[in-house]
């Protein structure tokens, strides 16, 4: 069989034909003539044009199917409302294996065995898992993460150590930025095996406050007072009214009207296209069944409204316990805010904050 001359003789990466006789070919090369050789490296020449634009018209078109798929697999992926961090990672992952196959296609169009190149990659990509075994350890971990979600992009999160809101999930590690505006990288593999604490995925958190009043000061009239400032103080909520100015059944039929809104009653397309509209309508009302059962949990908490109670006779002081209910982007800004409020305003209740004291009895002796 004639063997083109394009075709390099590469050990491992050439055809069976070349590997096994190279000799033989060059023995027929320097019996031909000047003319021979010429036409024939006109012909390969010719042939191996036609290849390379063949080649060259698969890539351009691969590109764009490519491109196609991942359009339509961003759209259904955003349609479904899936999470920001996961969605770049399968449409990046896609991305890669795409045109990974359209590389090898294009290497086979061209006359390389790829069946050869596909094993020295795999060899390859053995030799480096085994070198970088921590990092595939991460890399697993940030597909744990991307999947079961303990956590996404905006939350504050306590996690070995630091404690940040979470701005980028990354294959490998996890960013964070900390209060004081300090860049954290946290390794996916630890992360998805250790202890989170997650401040951000309830939507009410309790906050609680200490406040020593002196002996002989009034309970009643301290208690009252307190109470007086968490009800003028906004962003406390009650369980009778979590949602701020709307009840449970009016964030309801927001939602259903919501979904009324978004959603067309007849579908311009038909088949999975209206399959997928109707379950993210579904999802939806899912989302609000879910919301209203935490309301009710909220409700149900032994300690519901604004409460003050007295915690501790200590040494010196009676210290009480202020407890409120407060969304949890509210937390700090309602925190800072009541305790100055009680540091400016129980003082004109008559009630006082004590300093440490000491009884000293001195004993004469005669």
């Amino acid at each position: 069989m004639r063997i083109p001359l394009f075709q390099i003789p590469v050990p491992g990466l050439g055809t069976d034909s070349i590997a096994s006789a190279p000799a033989e070919e060059l023995k027929a090369l320097k019996n031909m003539s000047f003319d021979d050789l010429m036409s024939r490296l006109v012909n390969d020449l010719v042939e191996f044009a036609i290849h390379l634009a063949i080649a060259i018209l698969v890539f351009y078109a691969g590109k764009f199917v490519i491109k196609k798929i991942f359009q339509l697999t961003a759209t259904v992926l955003h349609r479904r409302n899936v999470d920001k961090s996961l969605s770049t990672f399968v449409l990046s992952l896609i991305k890669i294996l795409l045109y990974f196959i359209l590389i090898v296609t294009v290497i086979g169009i061209l006359g390389i065995n790829t069946s050869s190149f596909i094993a020295i990659f795999a060899s390859v990509g053995v030799a480096i898992g085994m070198a970088l075994s921590g990092t595939l350890q991460n890399f697993a971990g940030g597909v744990l993460i991307l999947l079961l979600k303990p956590y996404k992009v905006g939350d504050y999160i306590e996690a070995q150590g630091f404690a940040g809101t979470v701005t980028e999930i990354q294959i490998f590690s996890t960013v964070i930025c900390t209060a004081d505006n300090k860049t954290i990288l946290l390794p996916n593999g630890s992360l998805s095996t250790g202890s989170i604490n997650n401040w951000s995925k309830q939507d009410y958190r309790r906050v609680q406050w200490d406040v020593g009043i002196s002996y002989g000061d009034d309970f009643k009239t301290a208690r009252a007072a307190i109470l007086s400032i968490l009800d003028s103080t906004d962003g406390i909520v009650r369980p009778g009214n979590v949602d701020g100015a709307k009840t449970d059944a009016e964030a309801t039929e927001a939602v259903k009207d919501e979904v009324s809104d978004e959603e067309p009653a007849q579908p311009v397309h038909g088949g999975w296209l209206n399959r997928m509209i109707m379950k993210n309508k579904k999802r939806k009302i899912e989302r609000q069944a879910m919301r209203e059962a935490a309301l009710k949990s909220l409700a149900s908490q032994p300690i519901t409204d604004p409460a003050v109670y007295i915690s501790e006779l200590a040494d010196s002081s009676v210290n009480l316990s202020v407890r409120a209910w407060v969304r949890t982007g509210d937390y700090w800004a309602v925190y800072f805010d009541v305790i100055e409020r009680i540091y400016a305003e129980l003082p004109e209740s008559g009630v006082s904050f004590p300093y440490p004291q000491m009884d000293v009895h001195i004993v004469r002796e005669n």
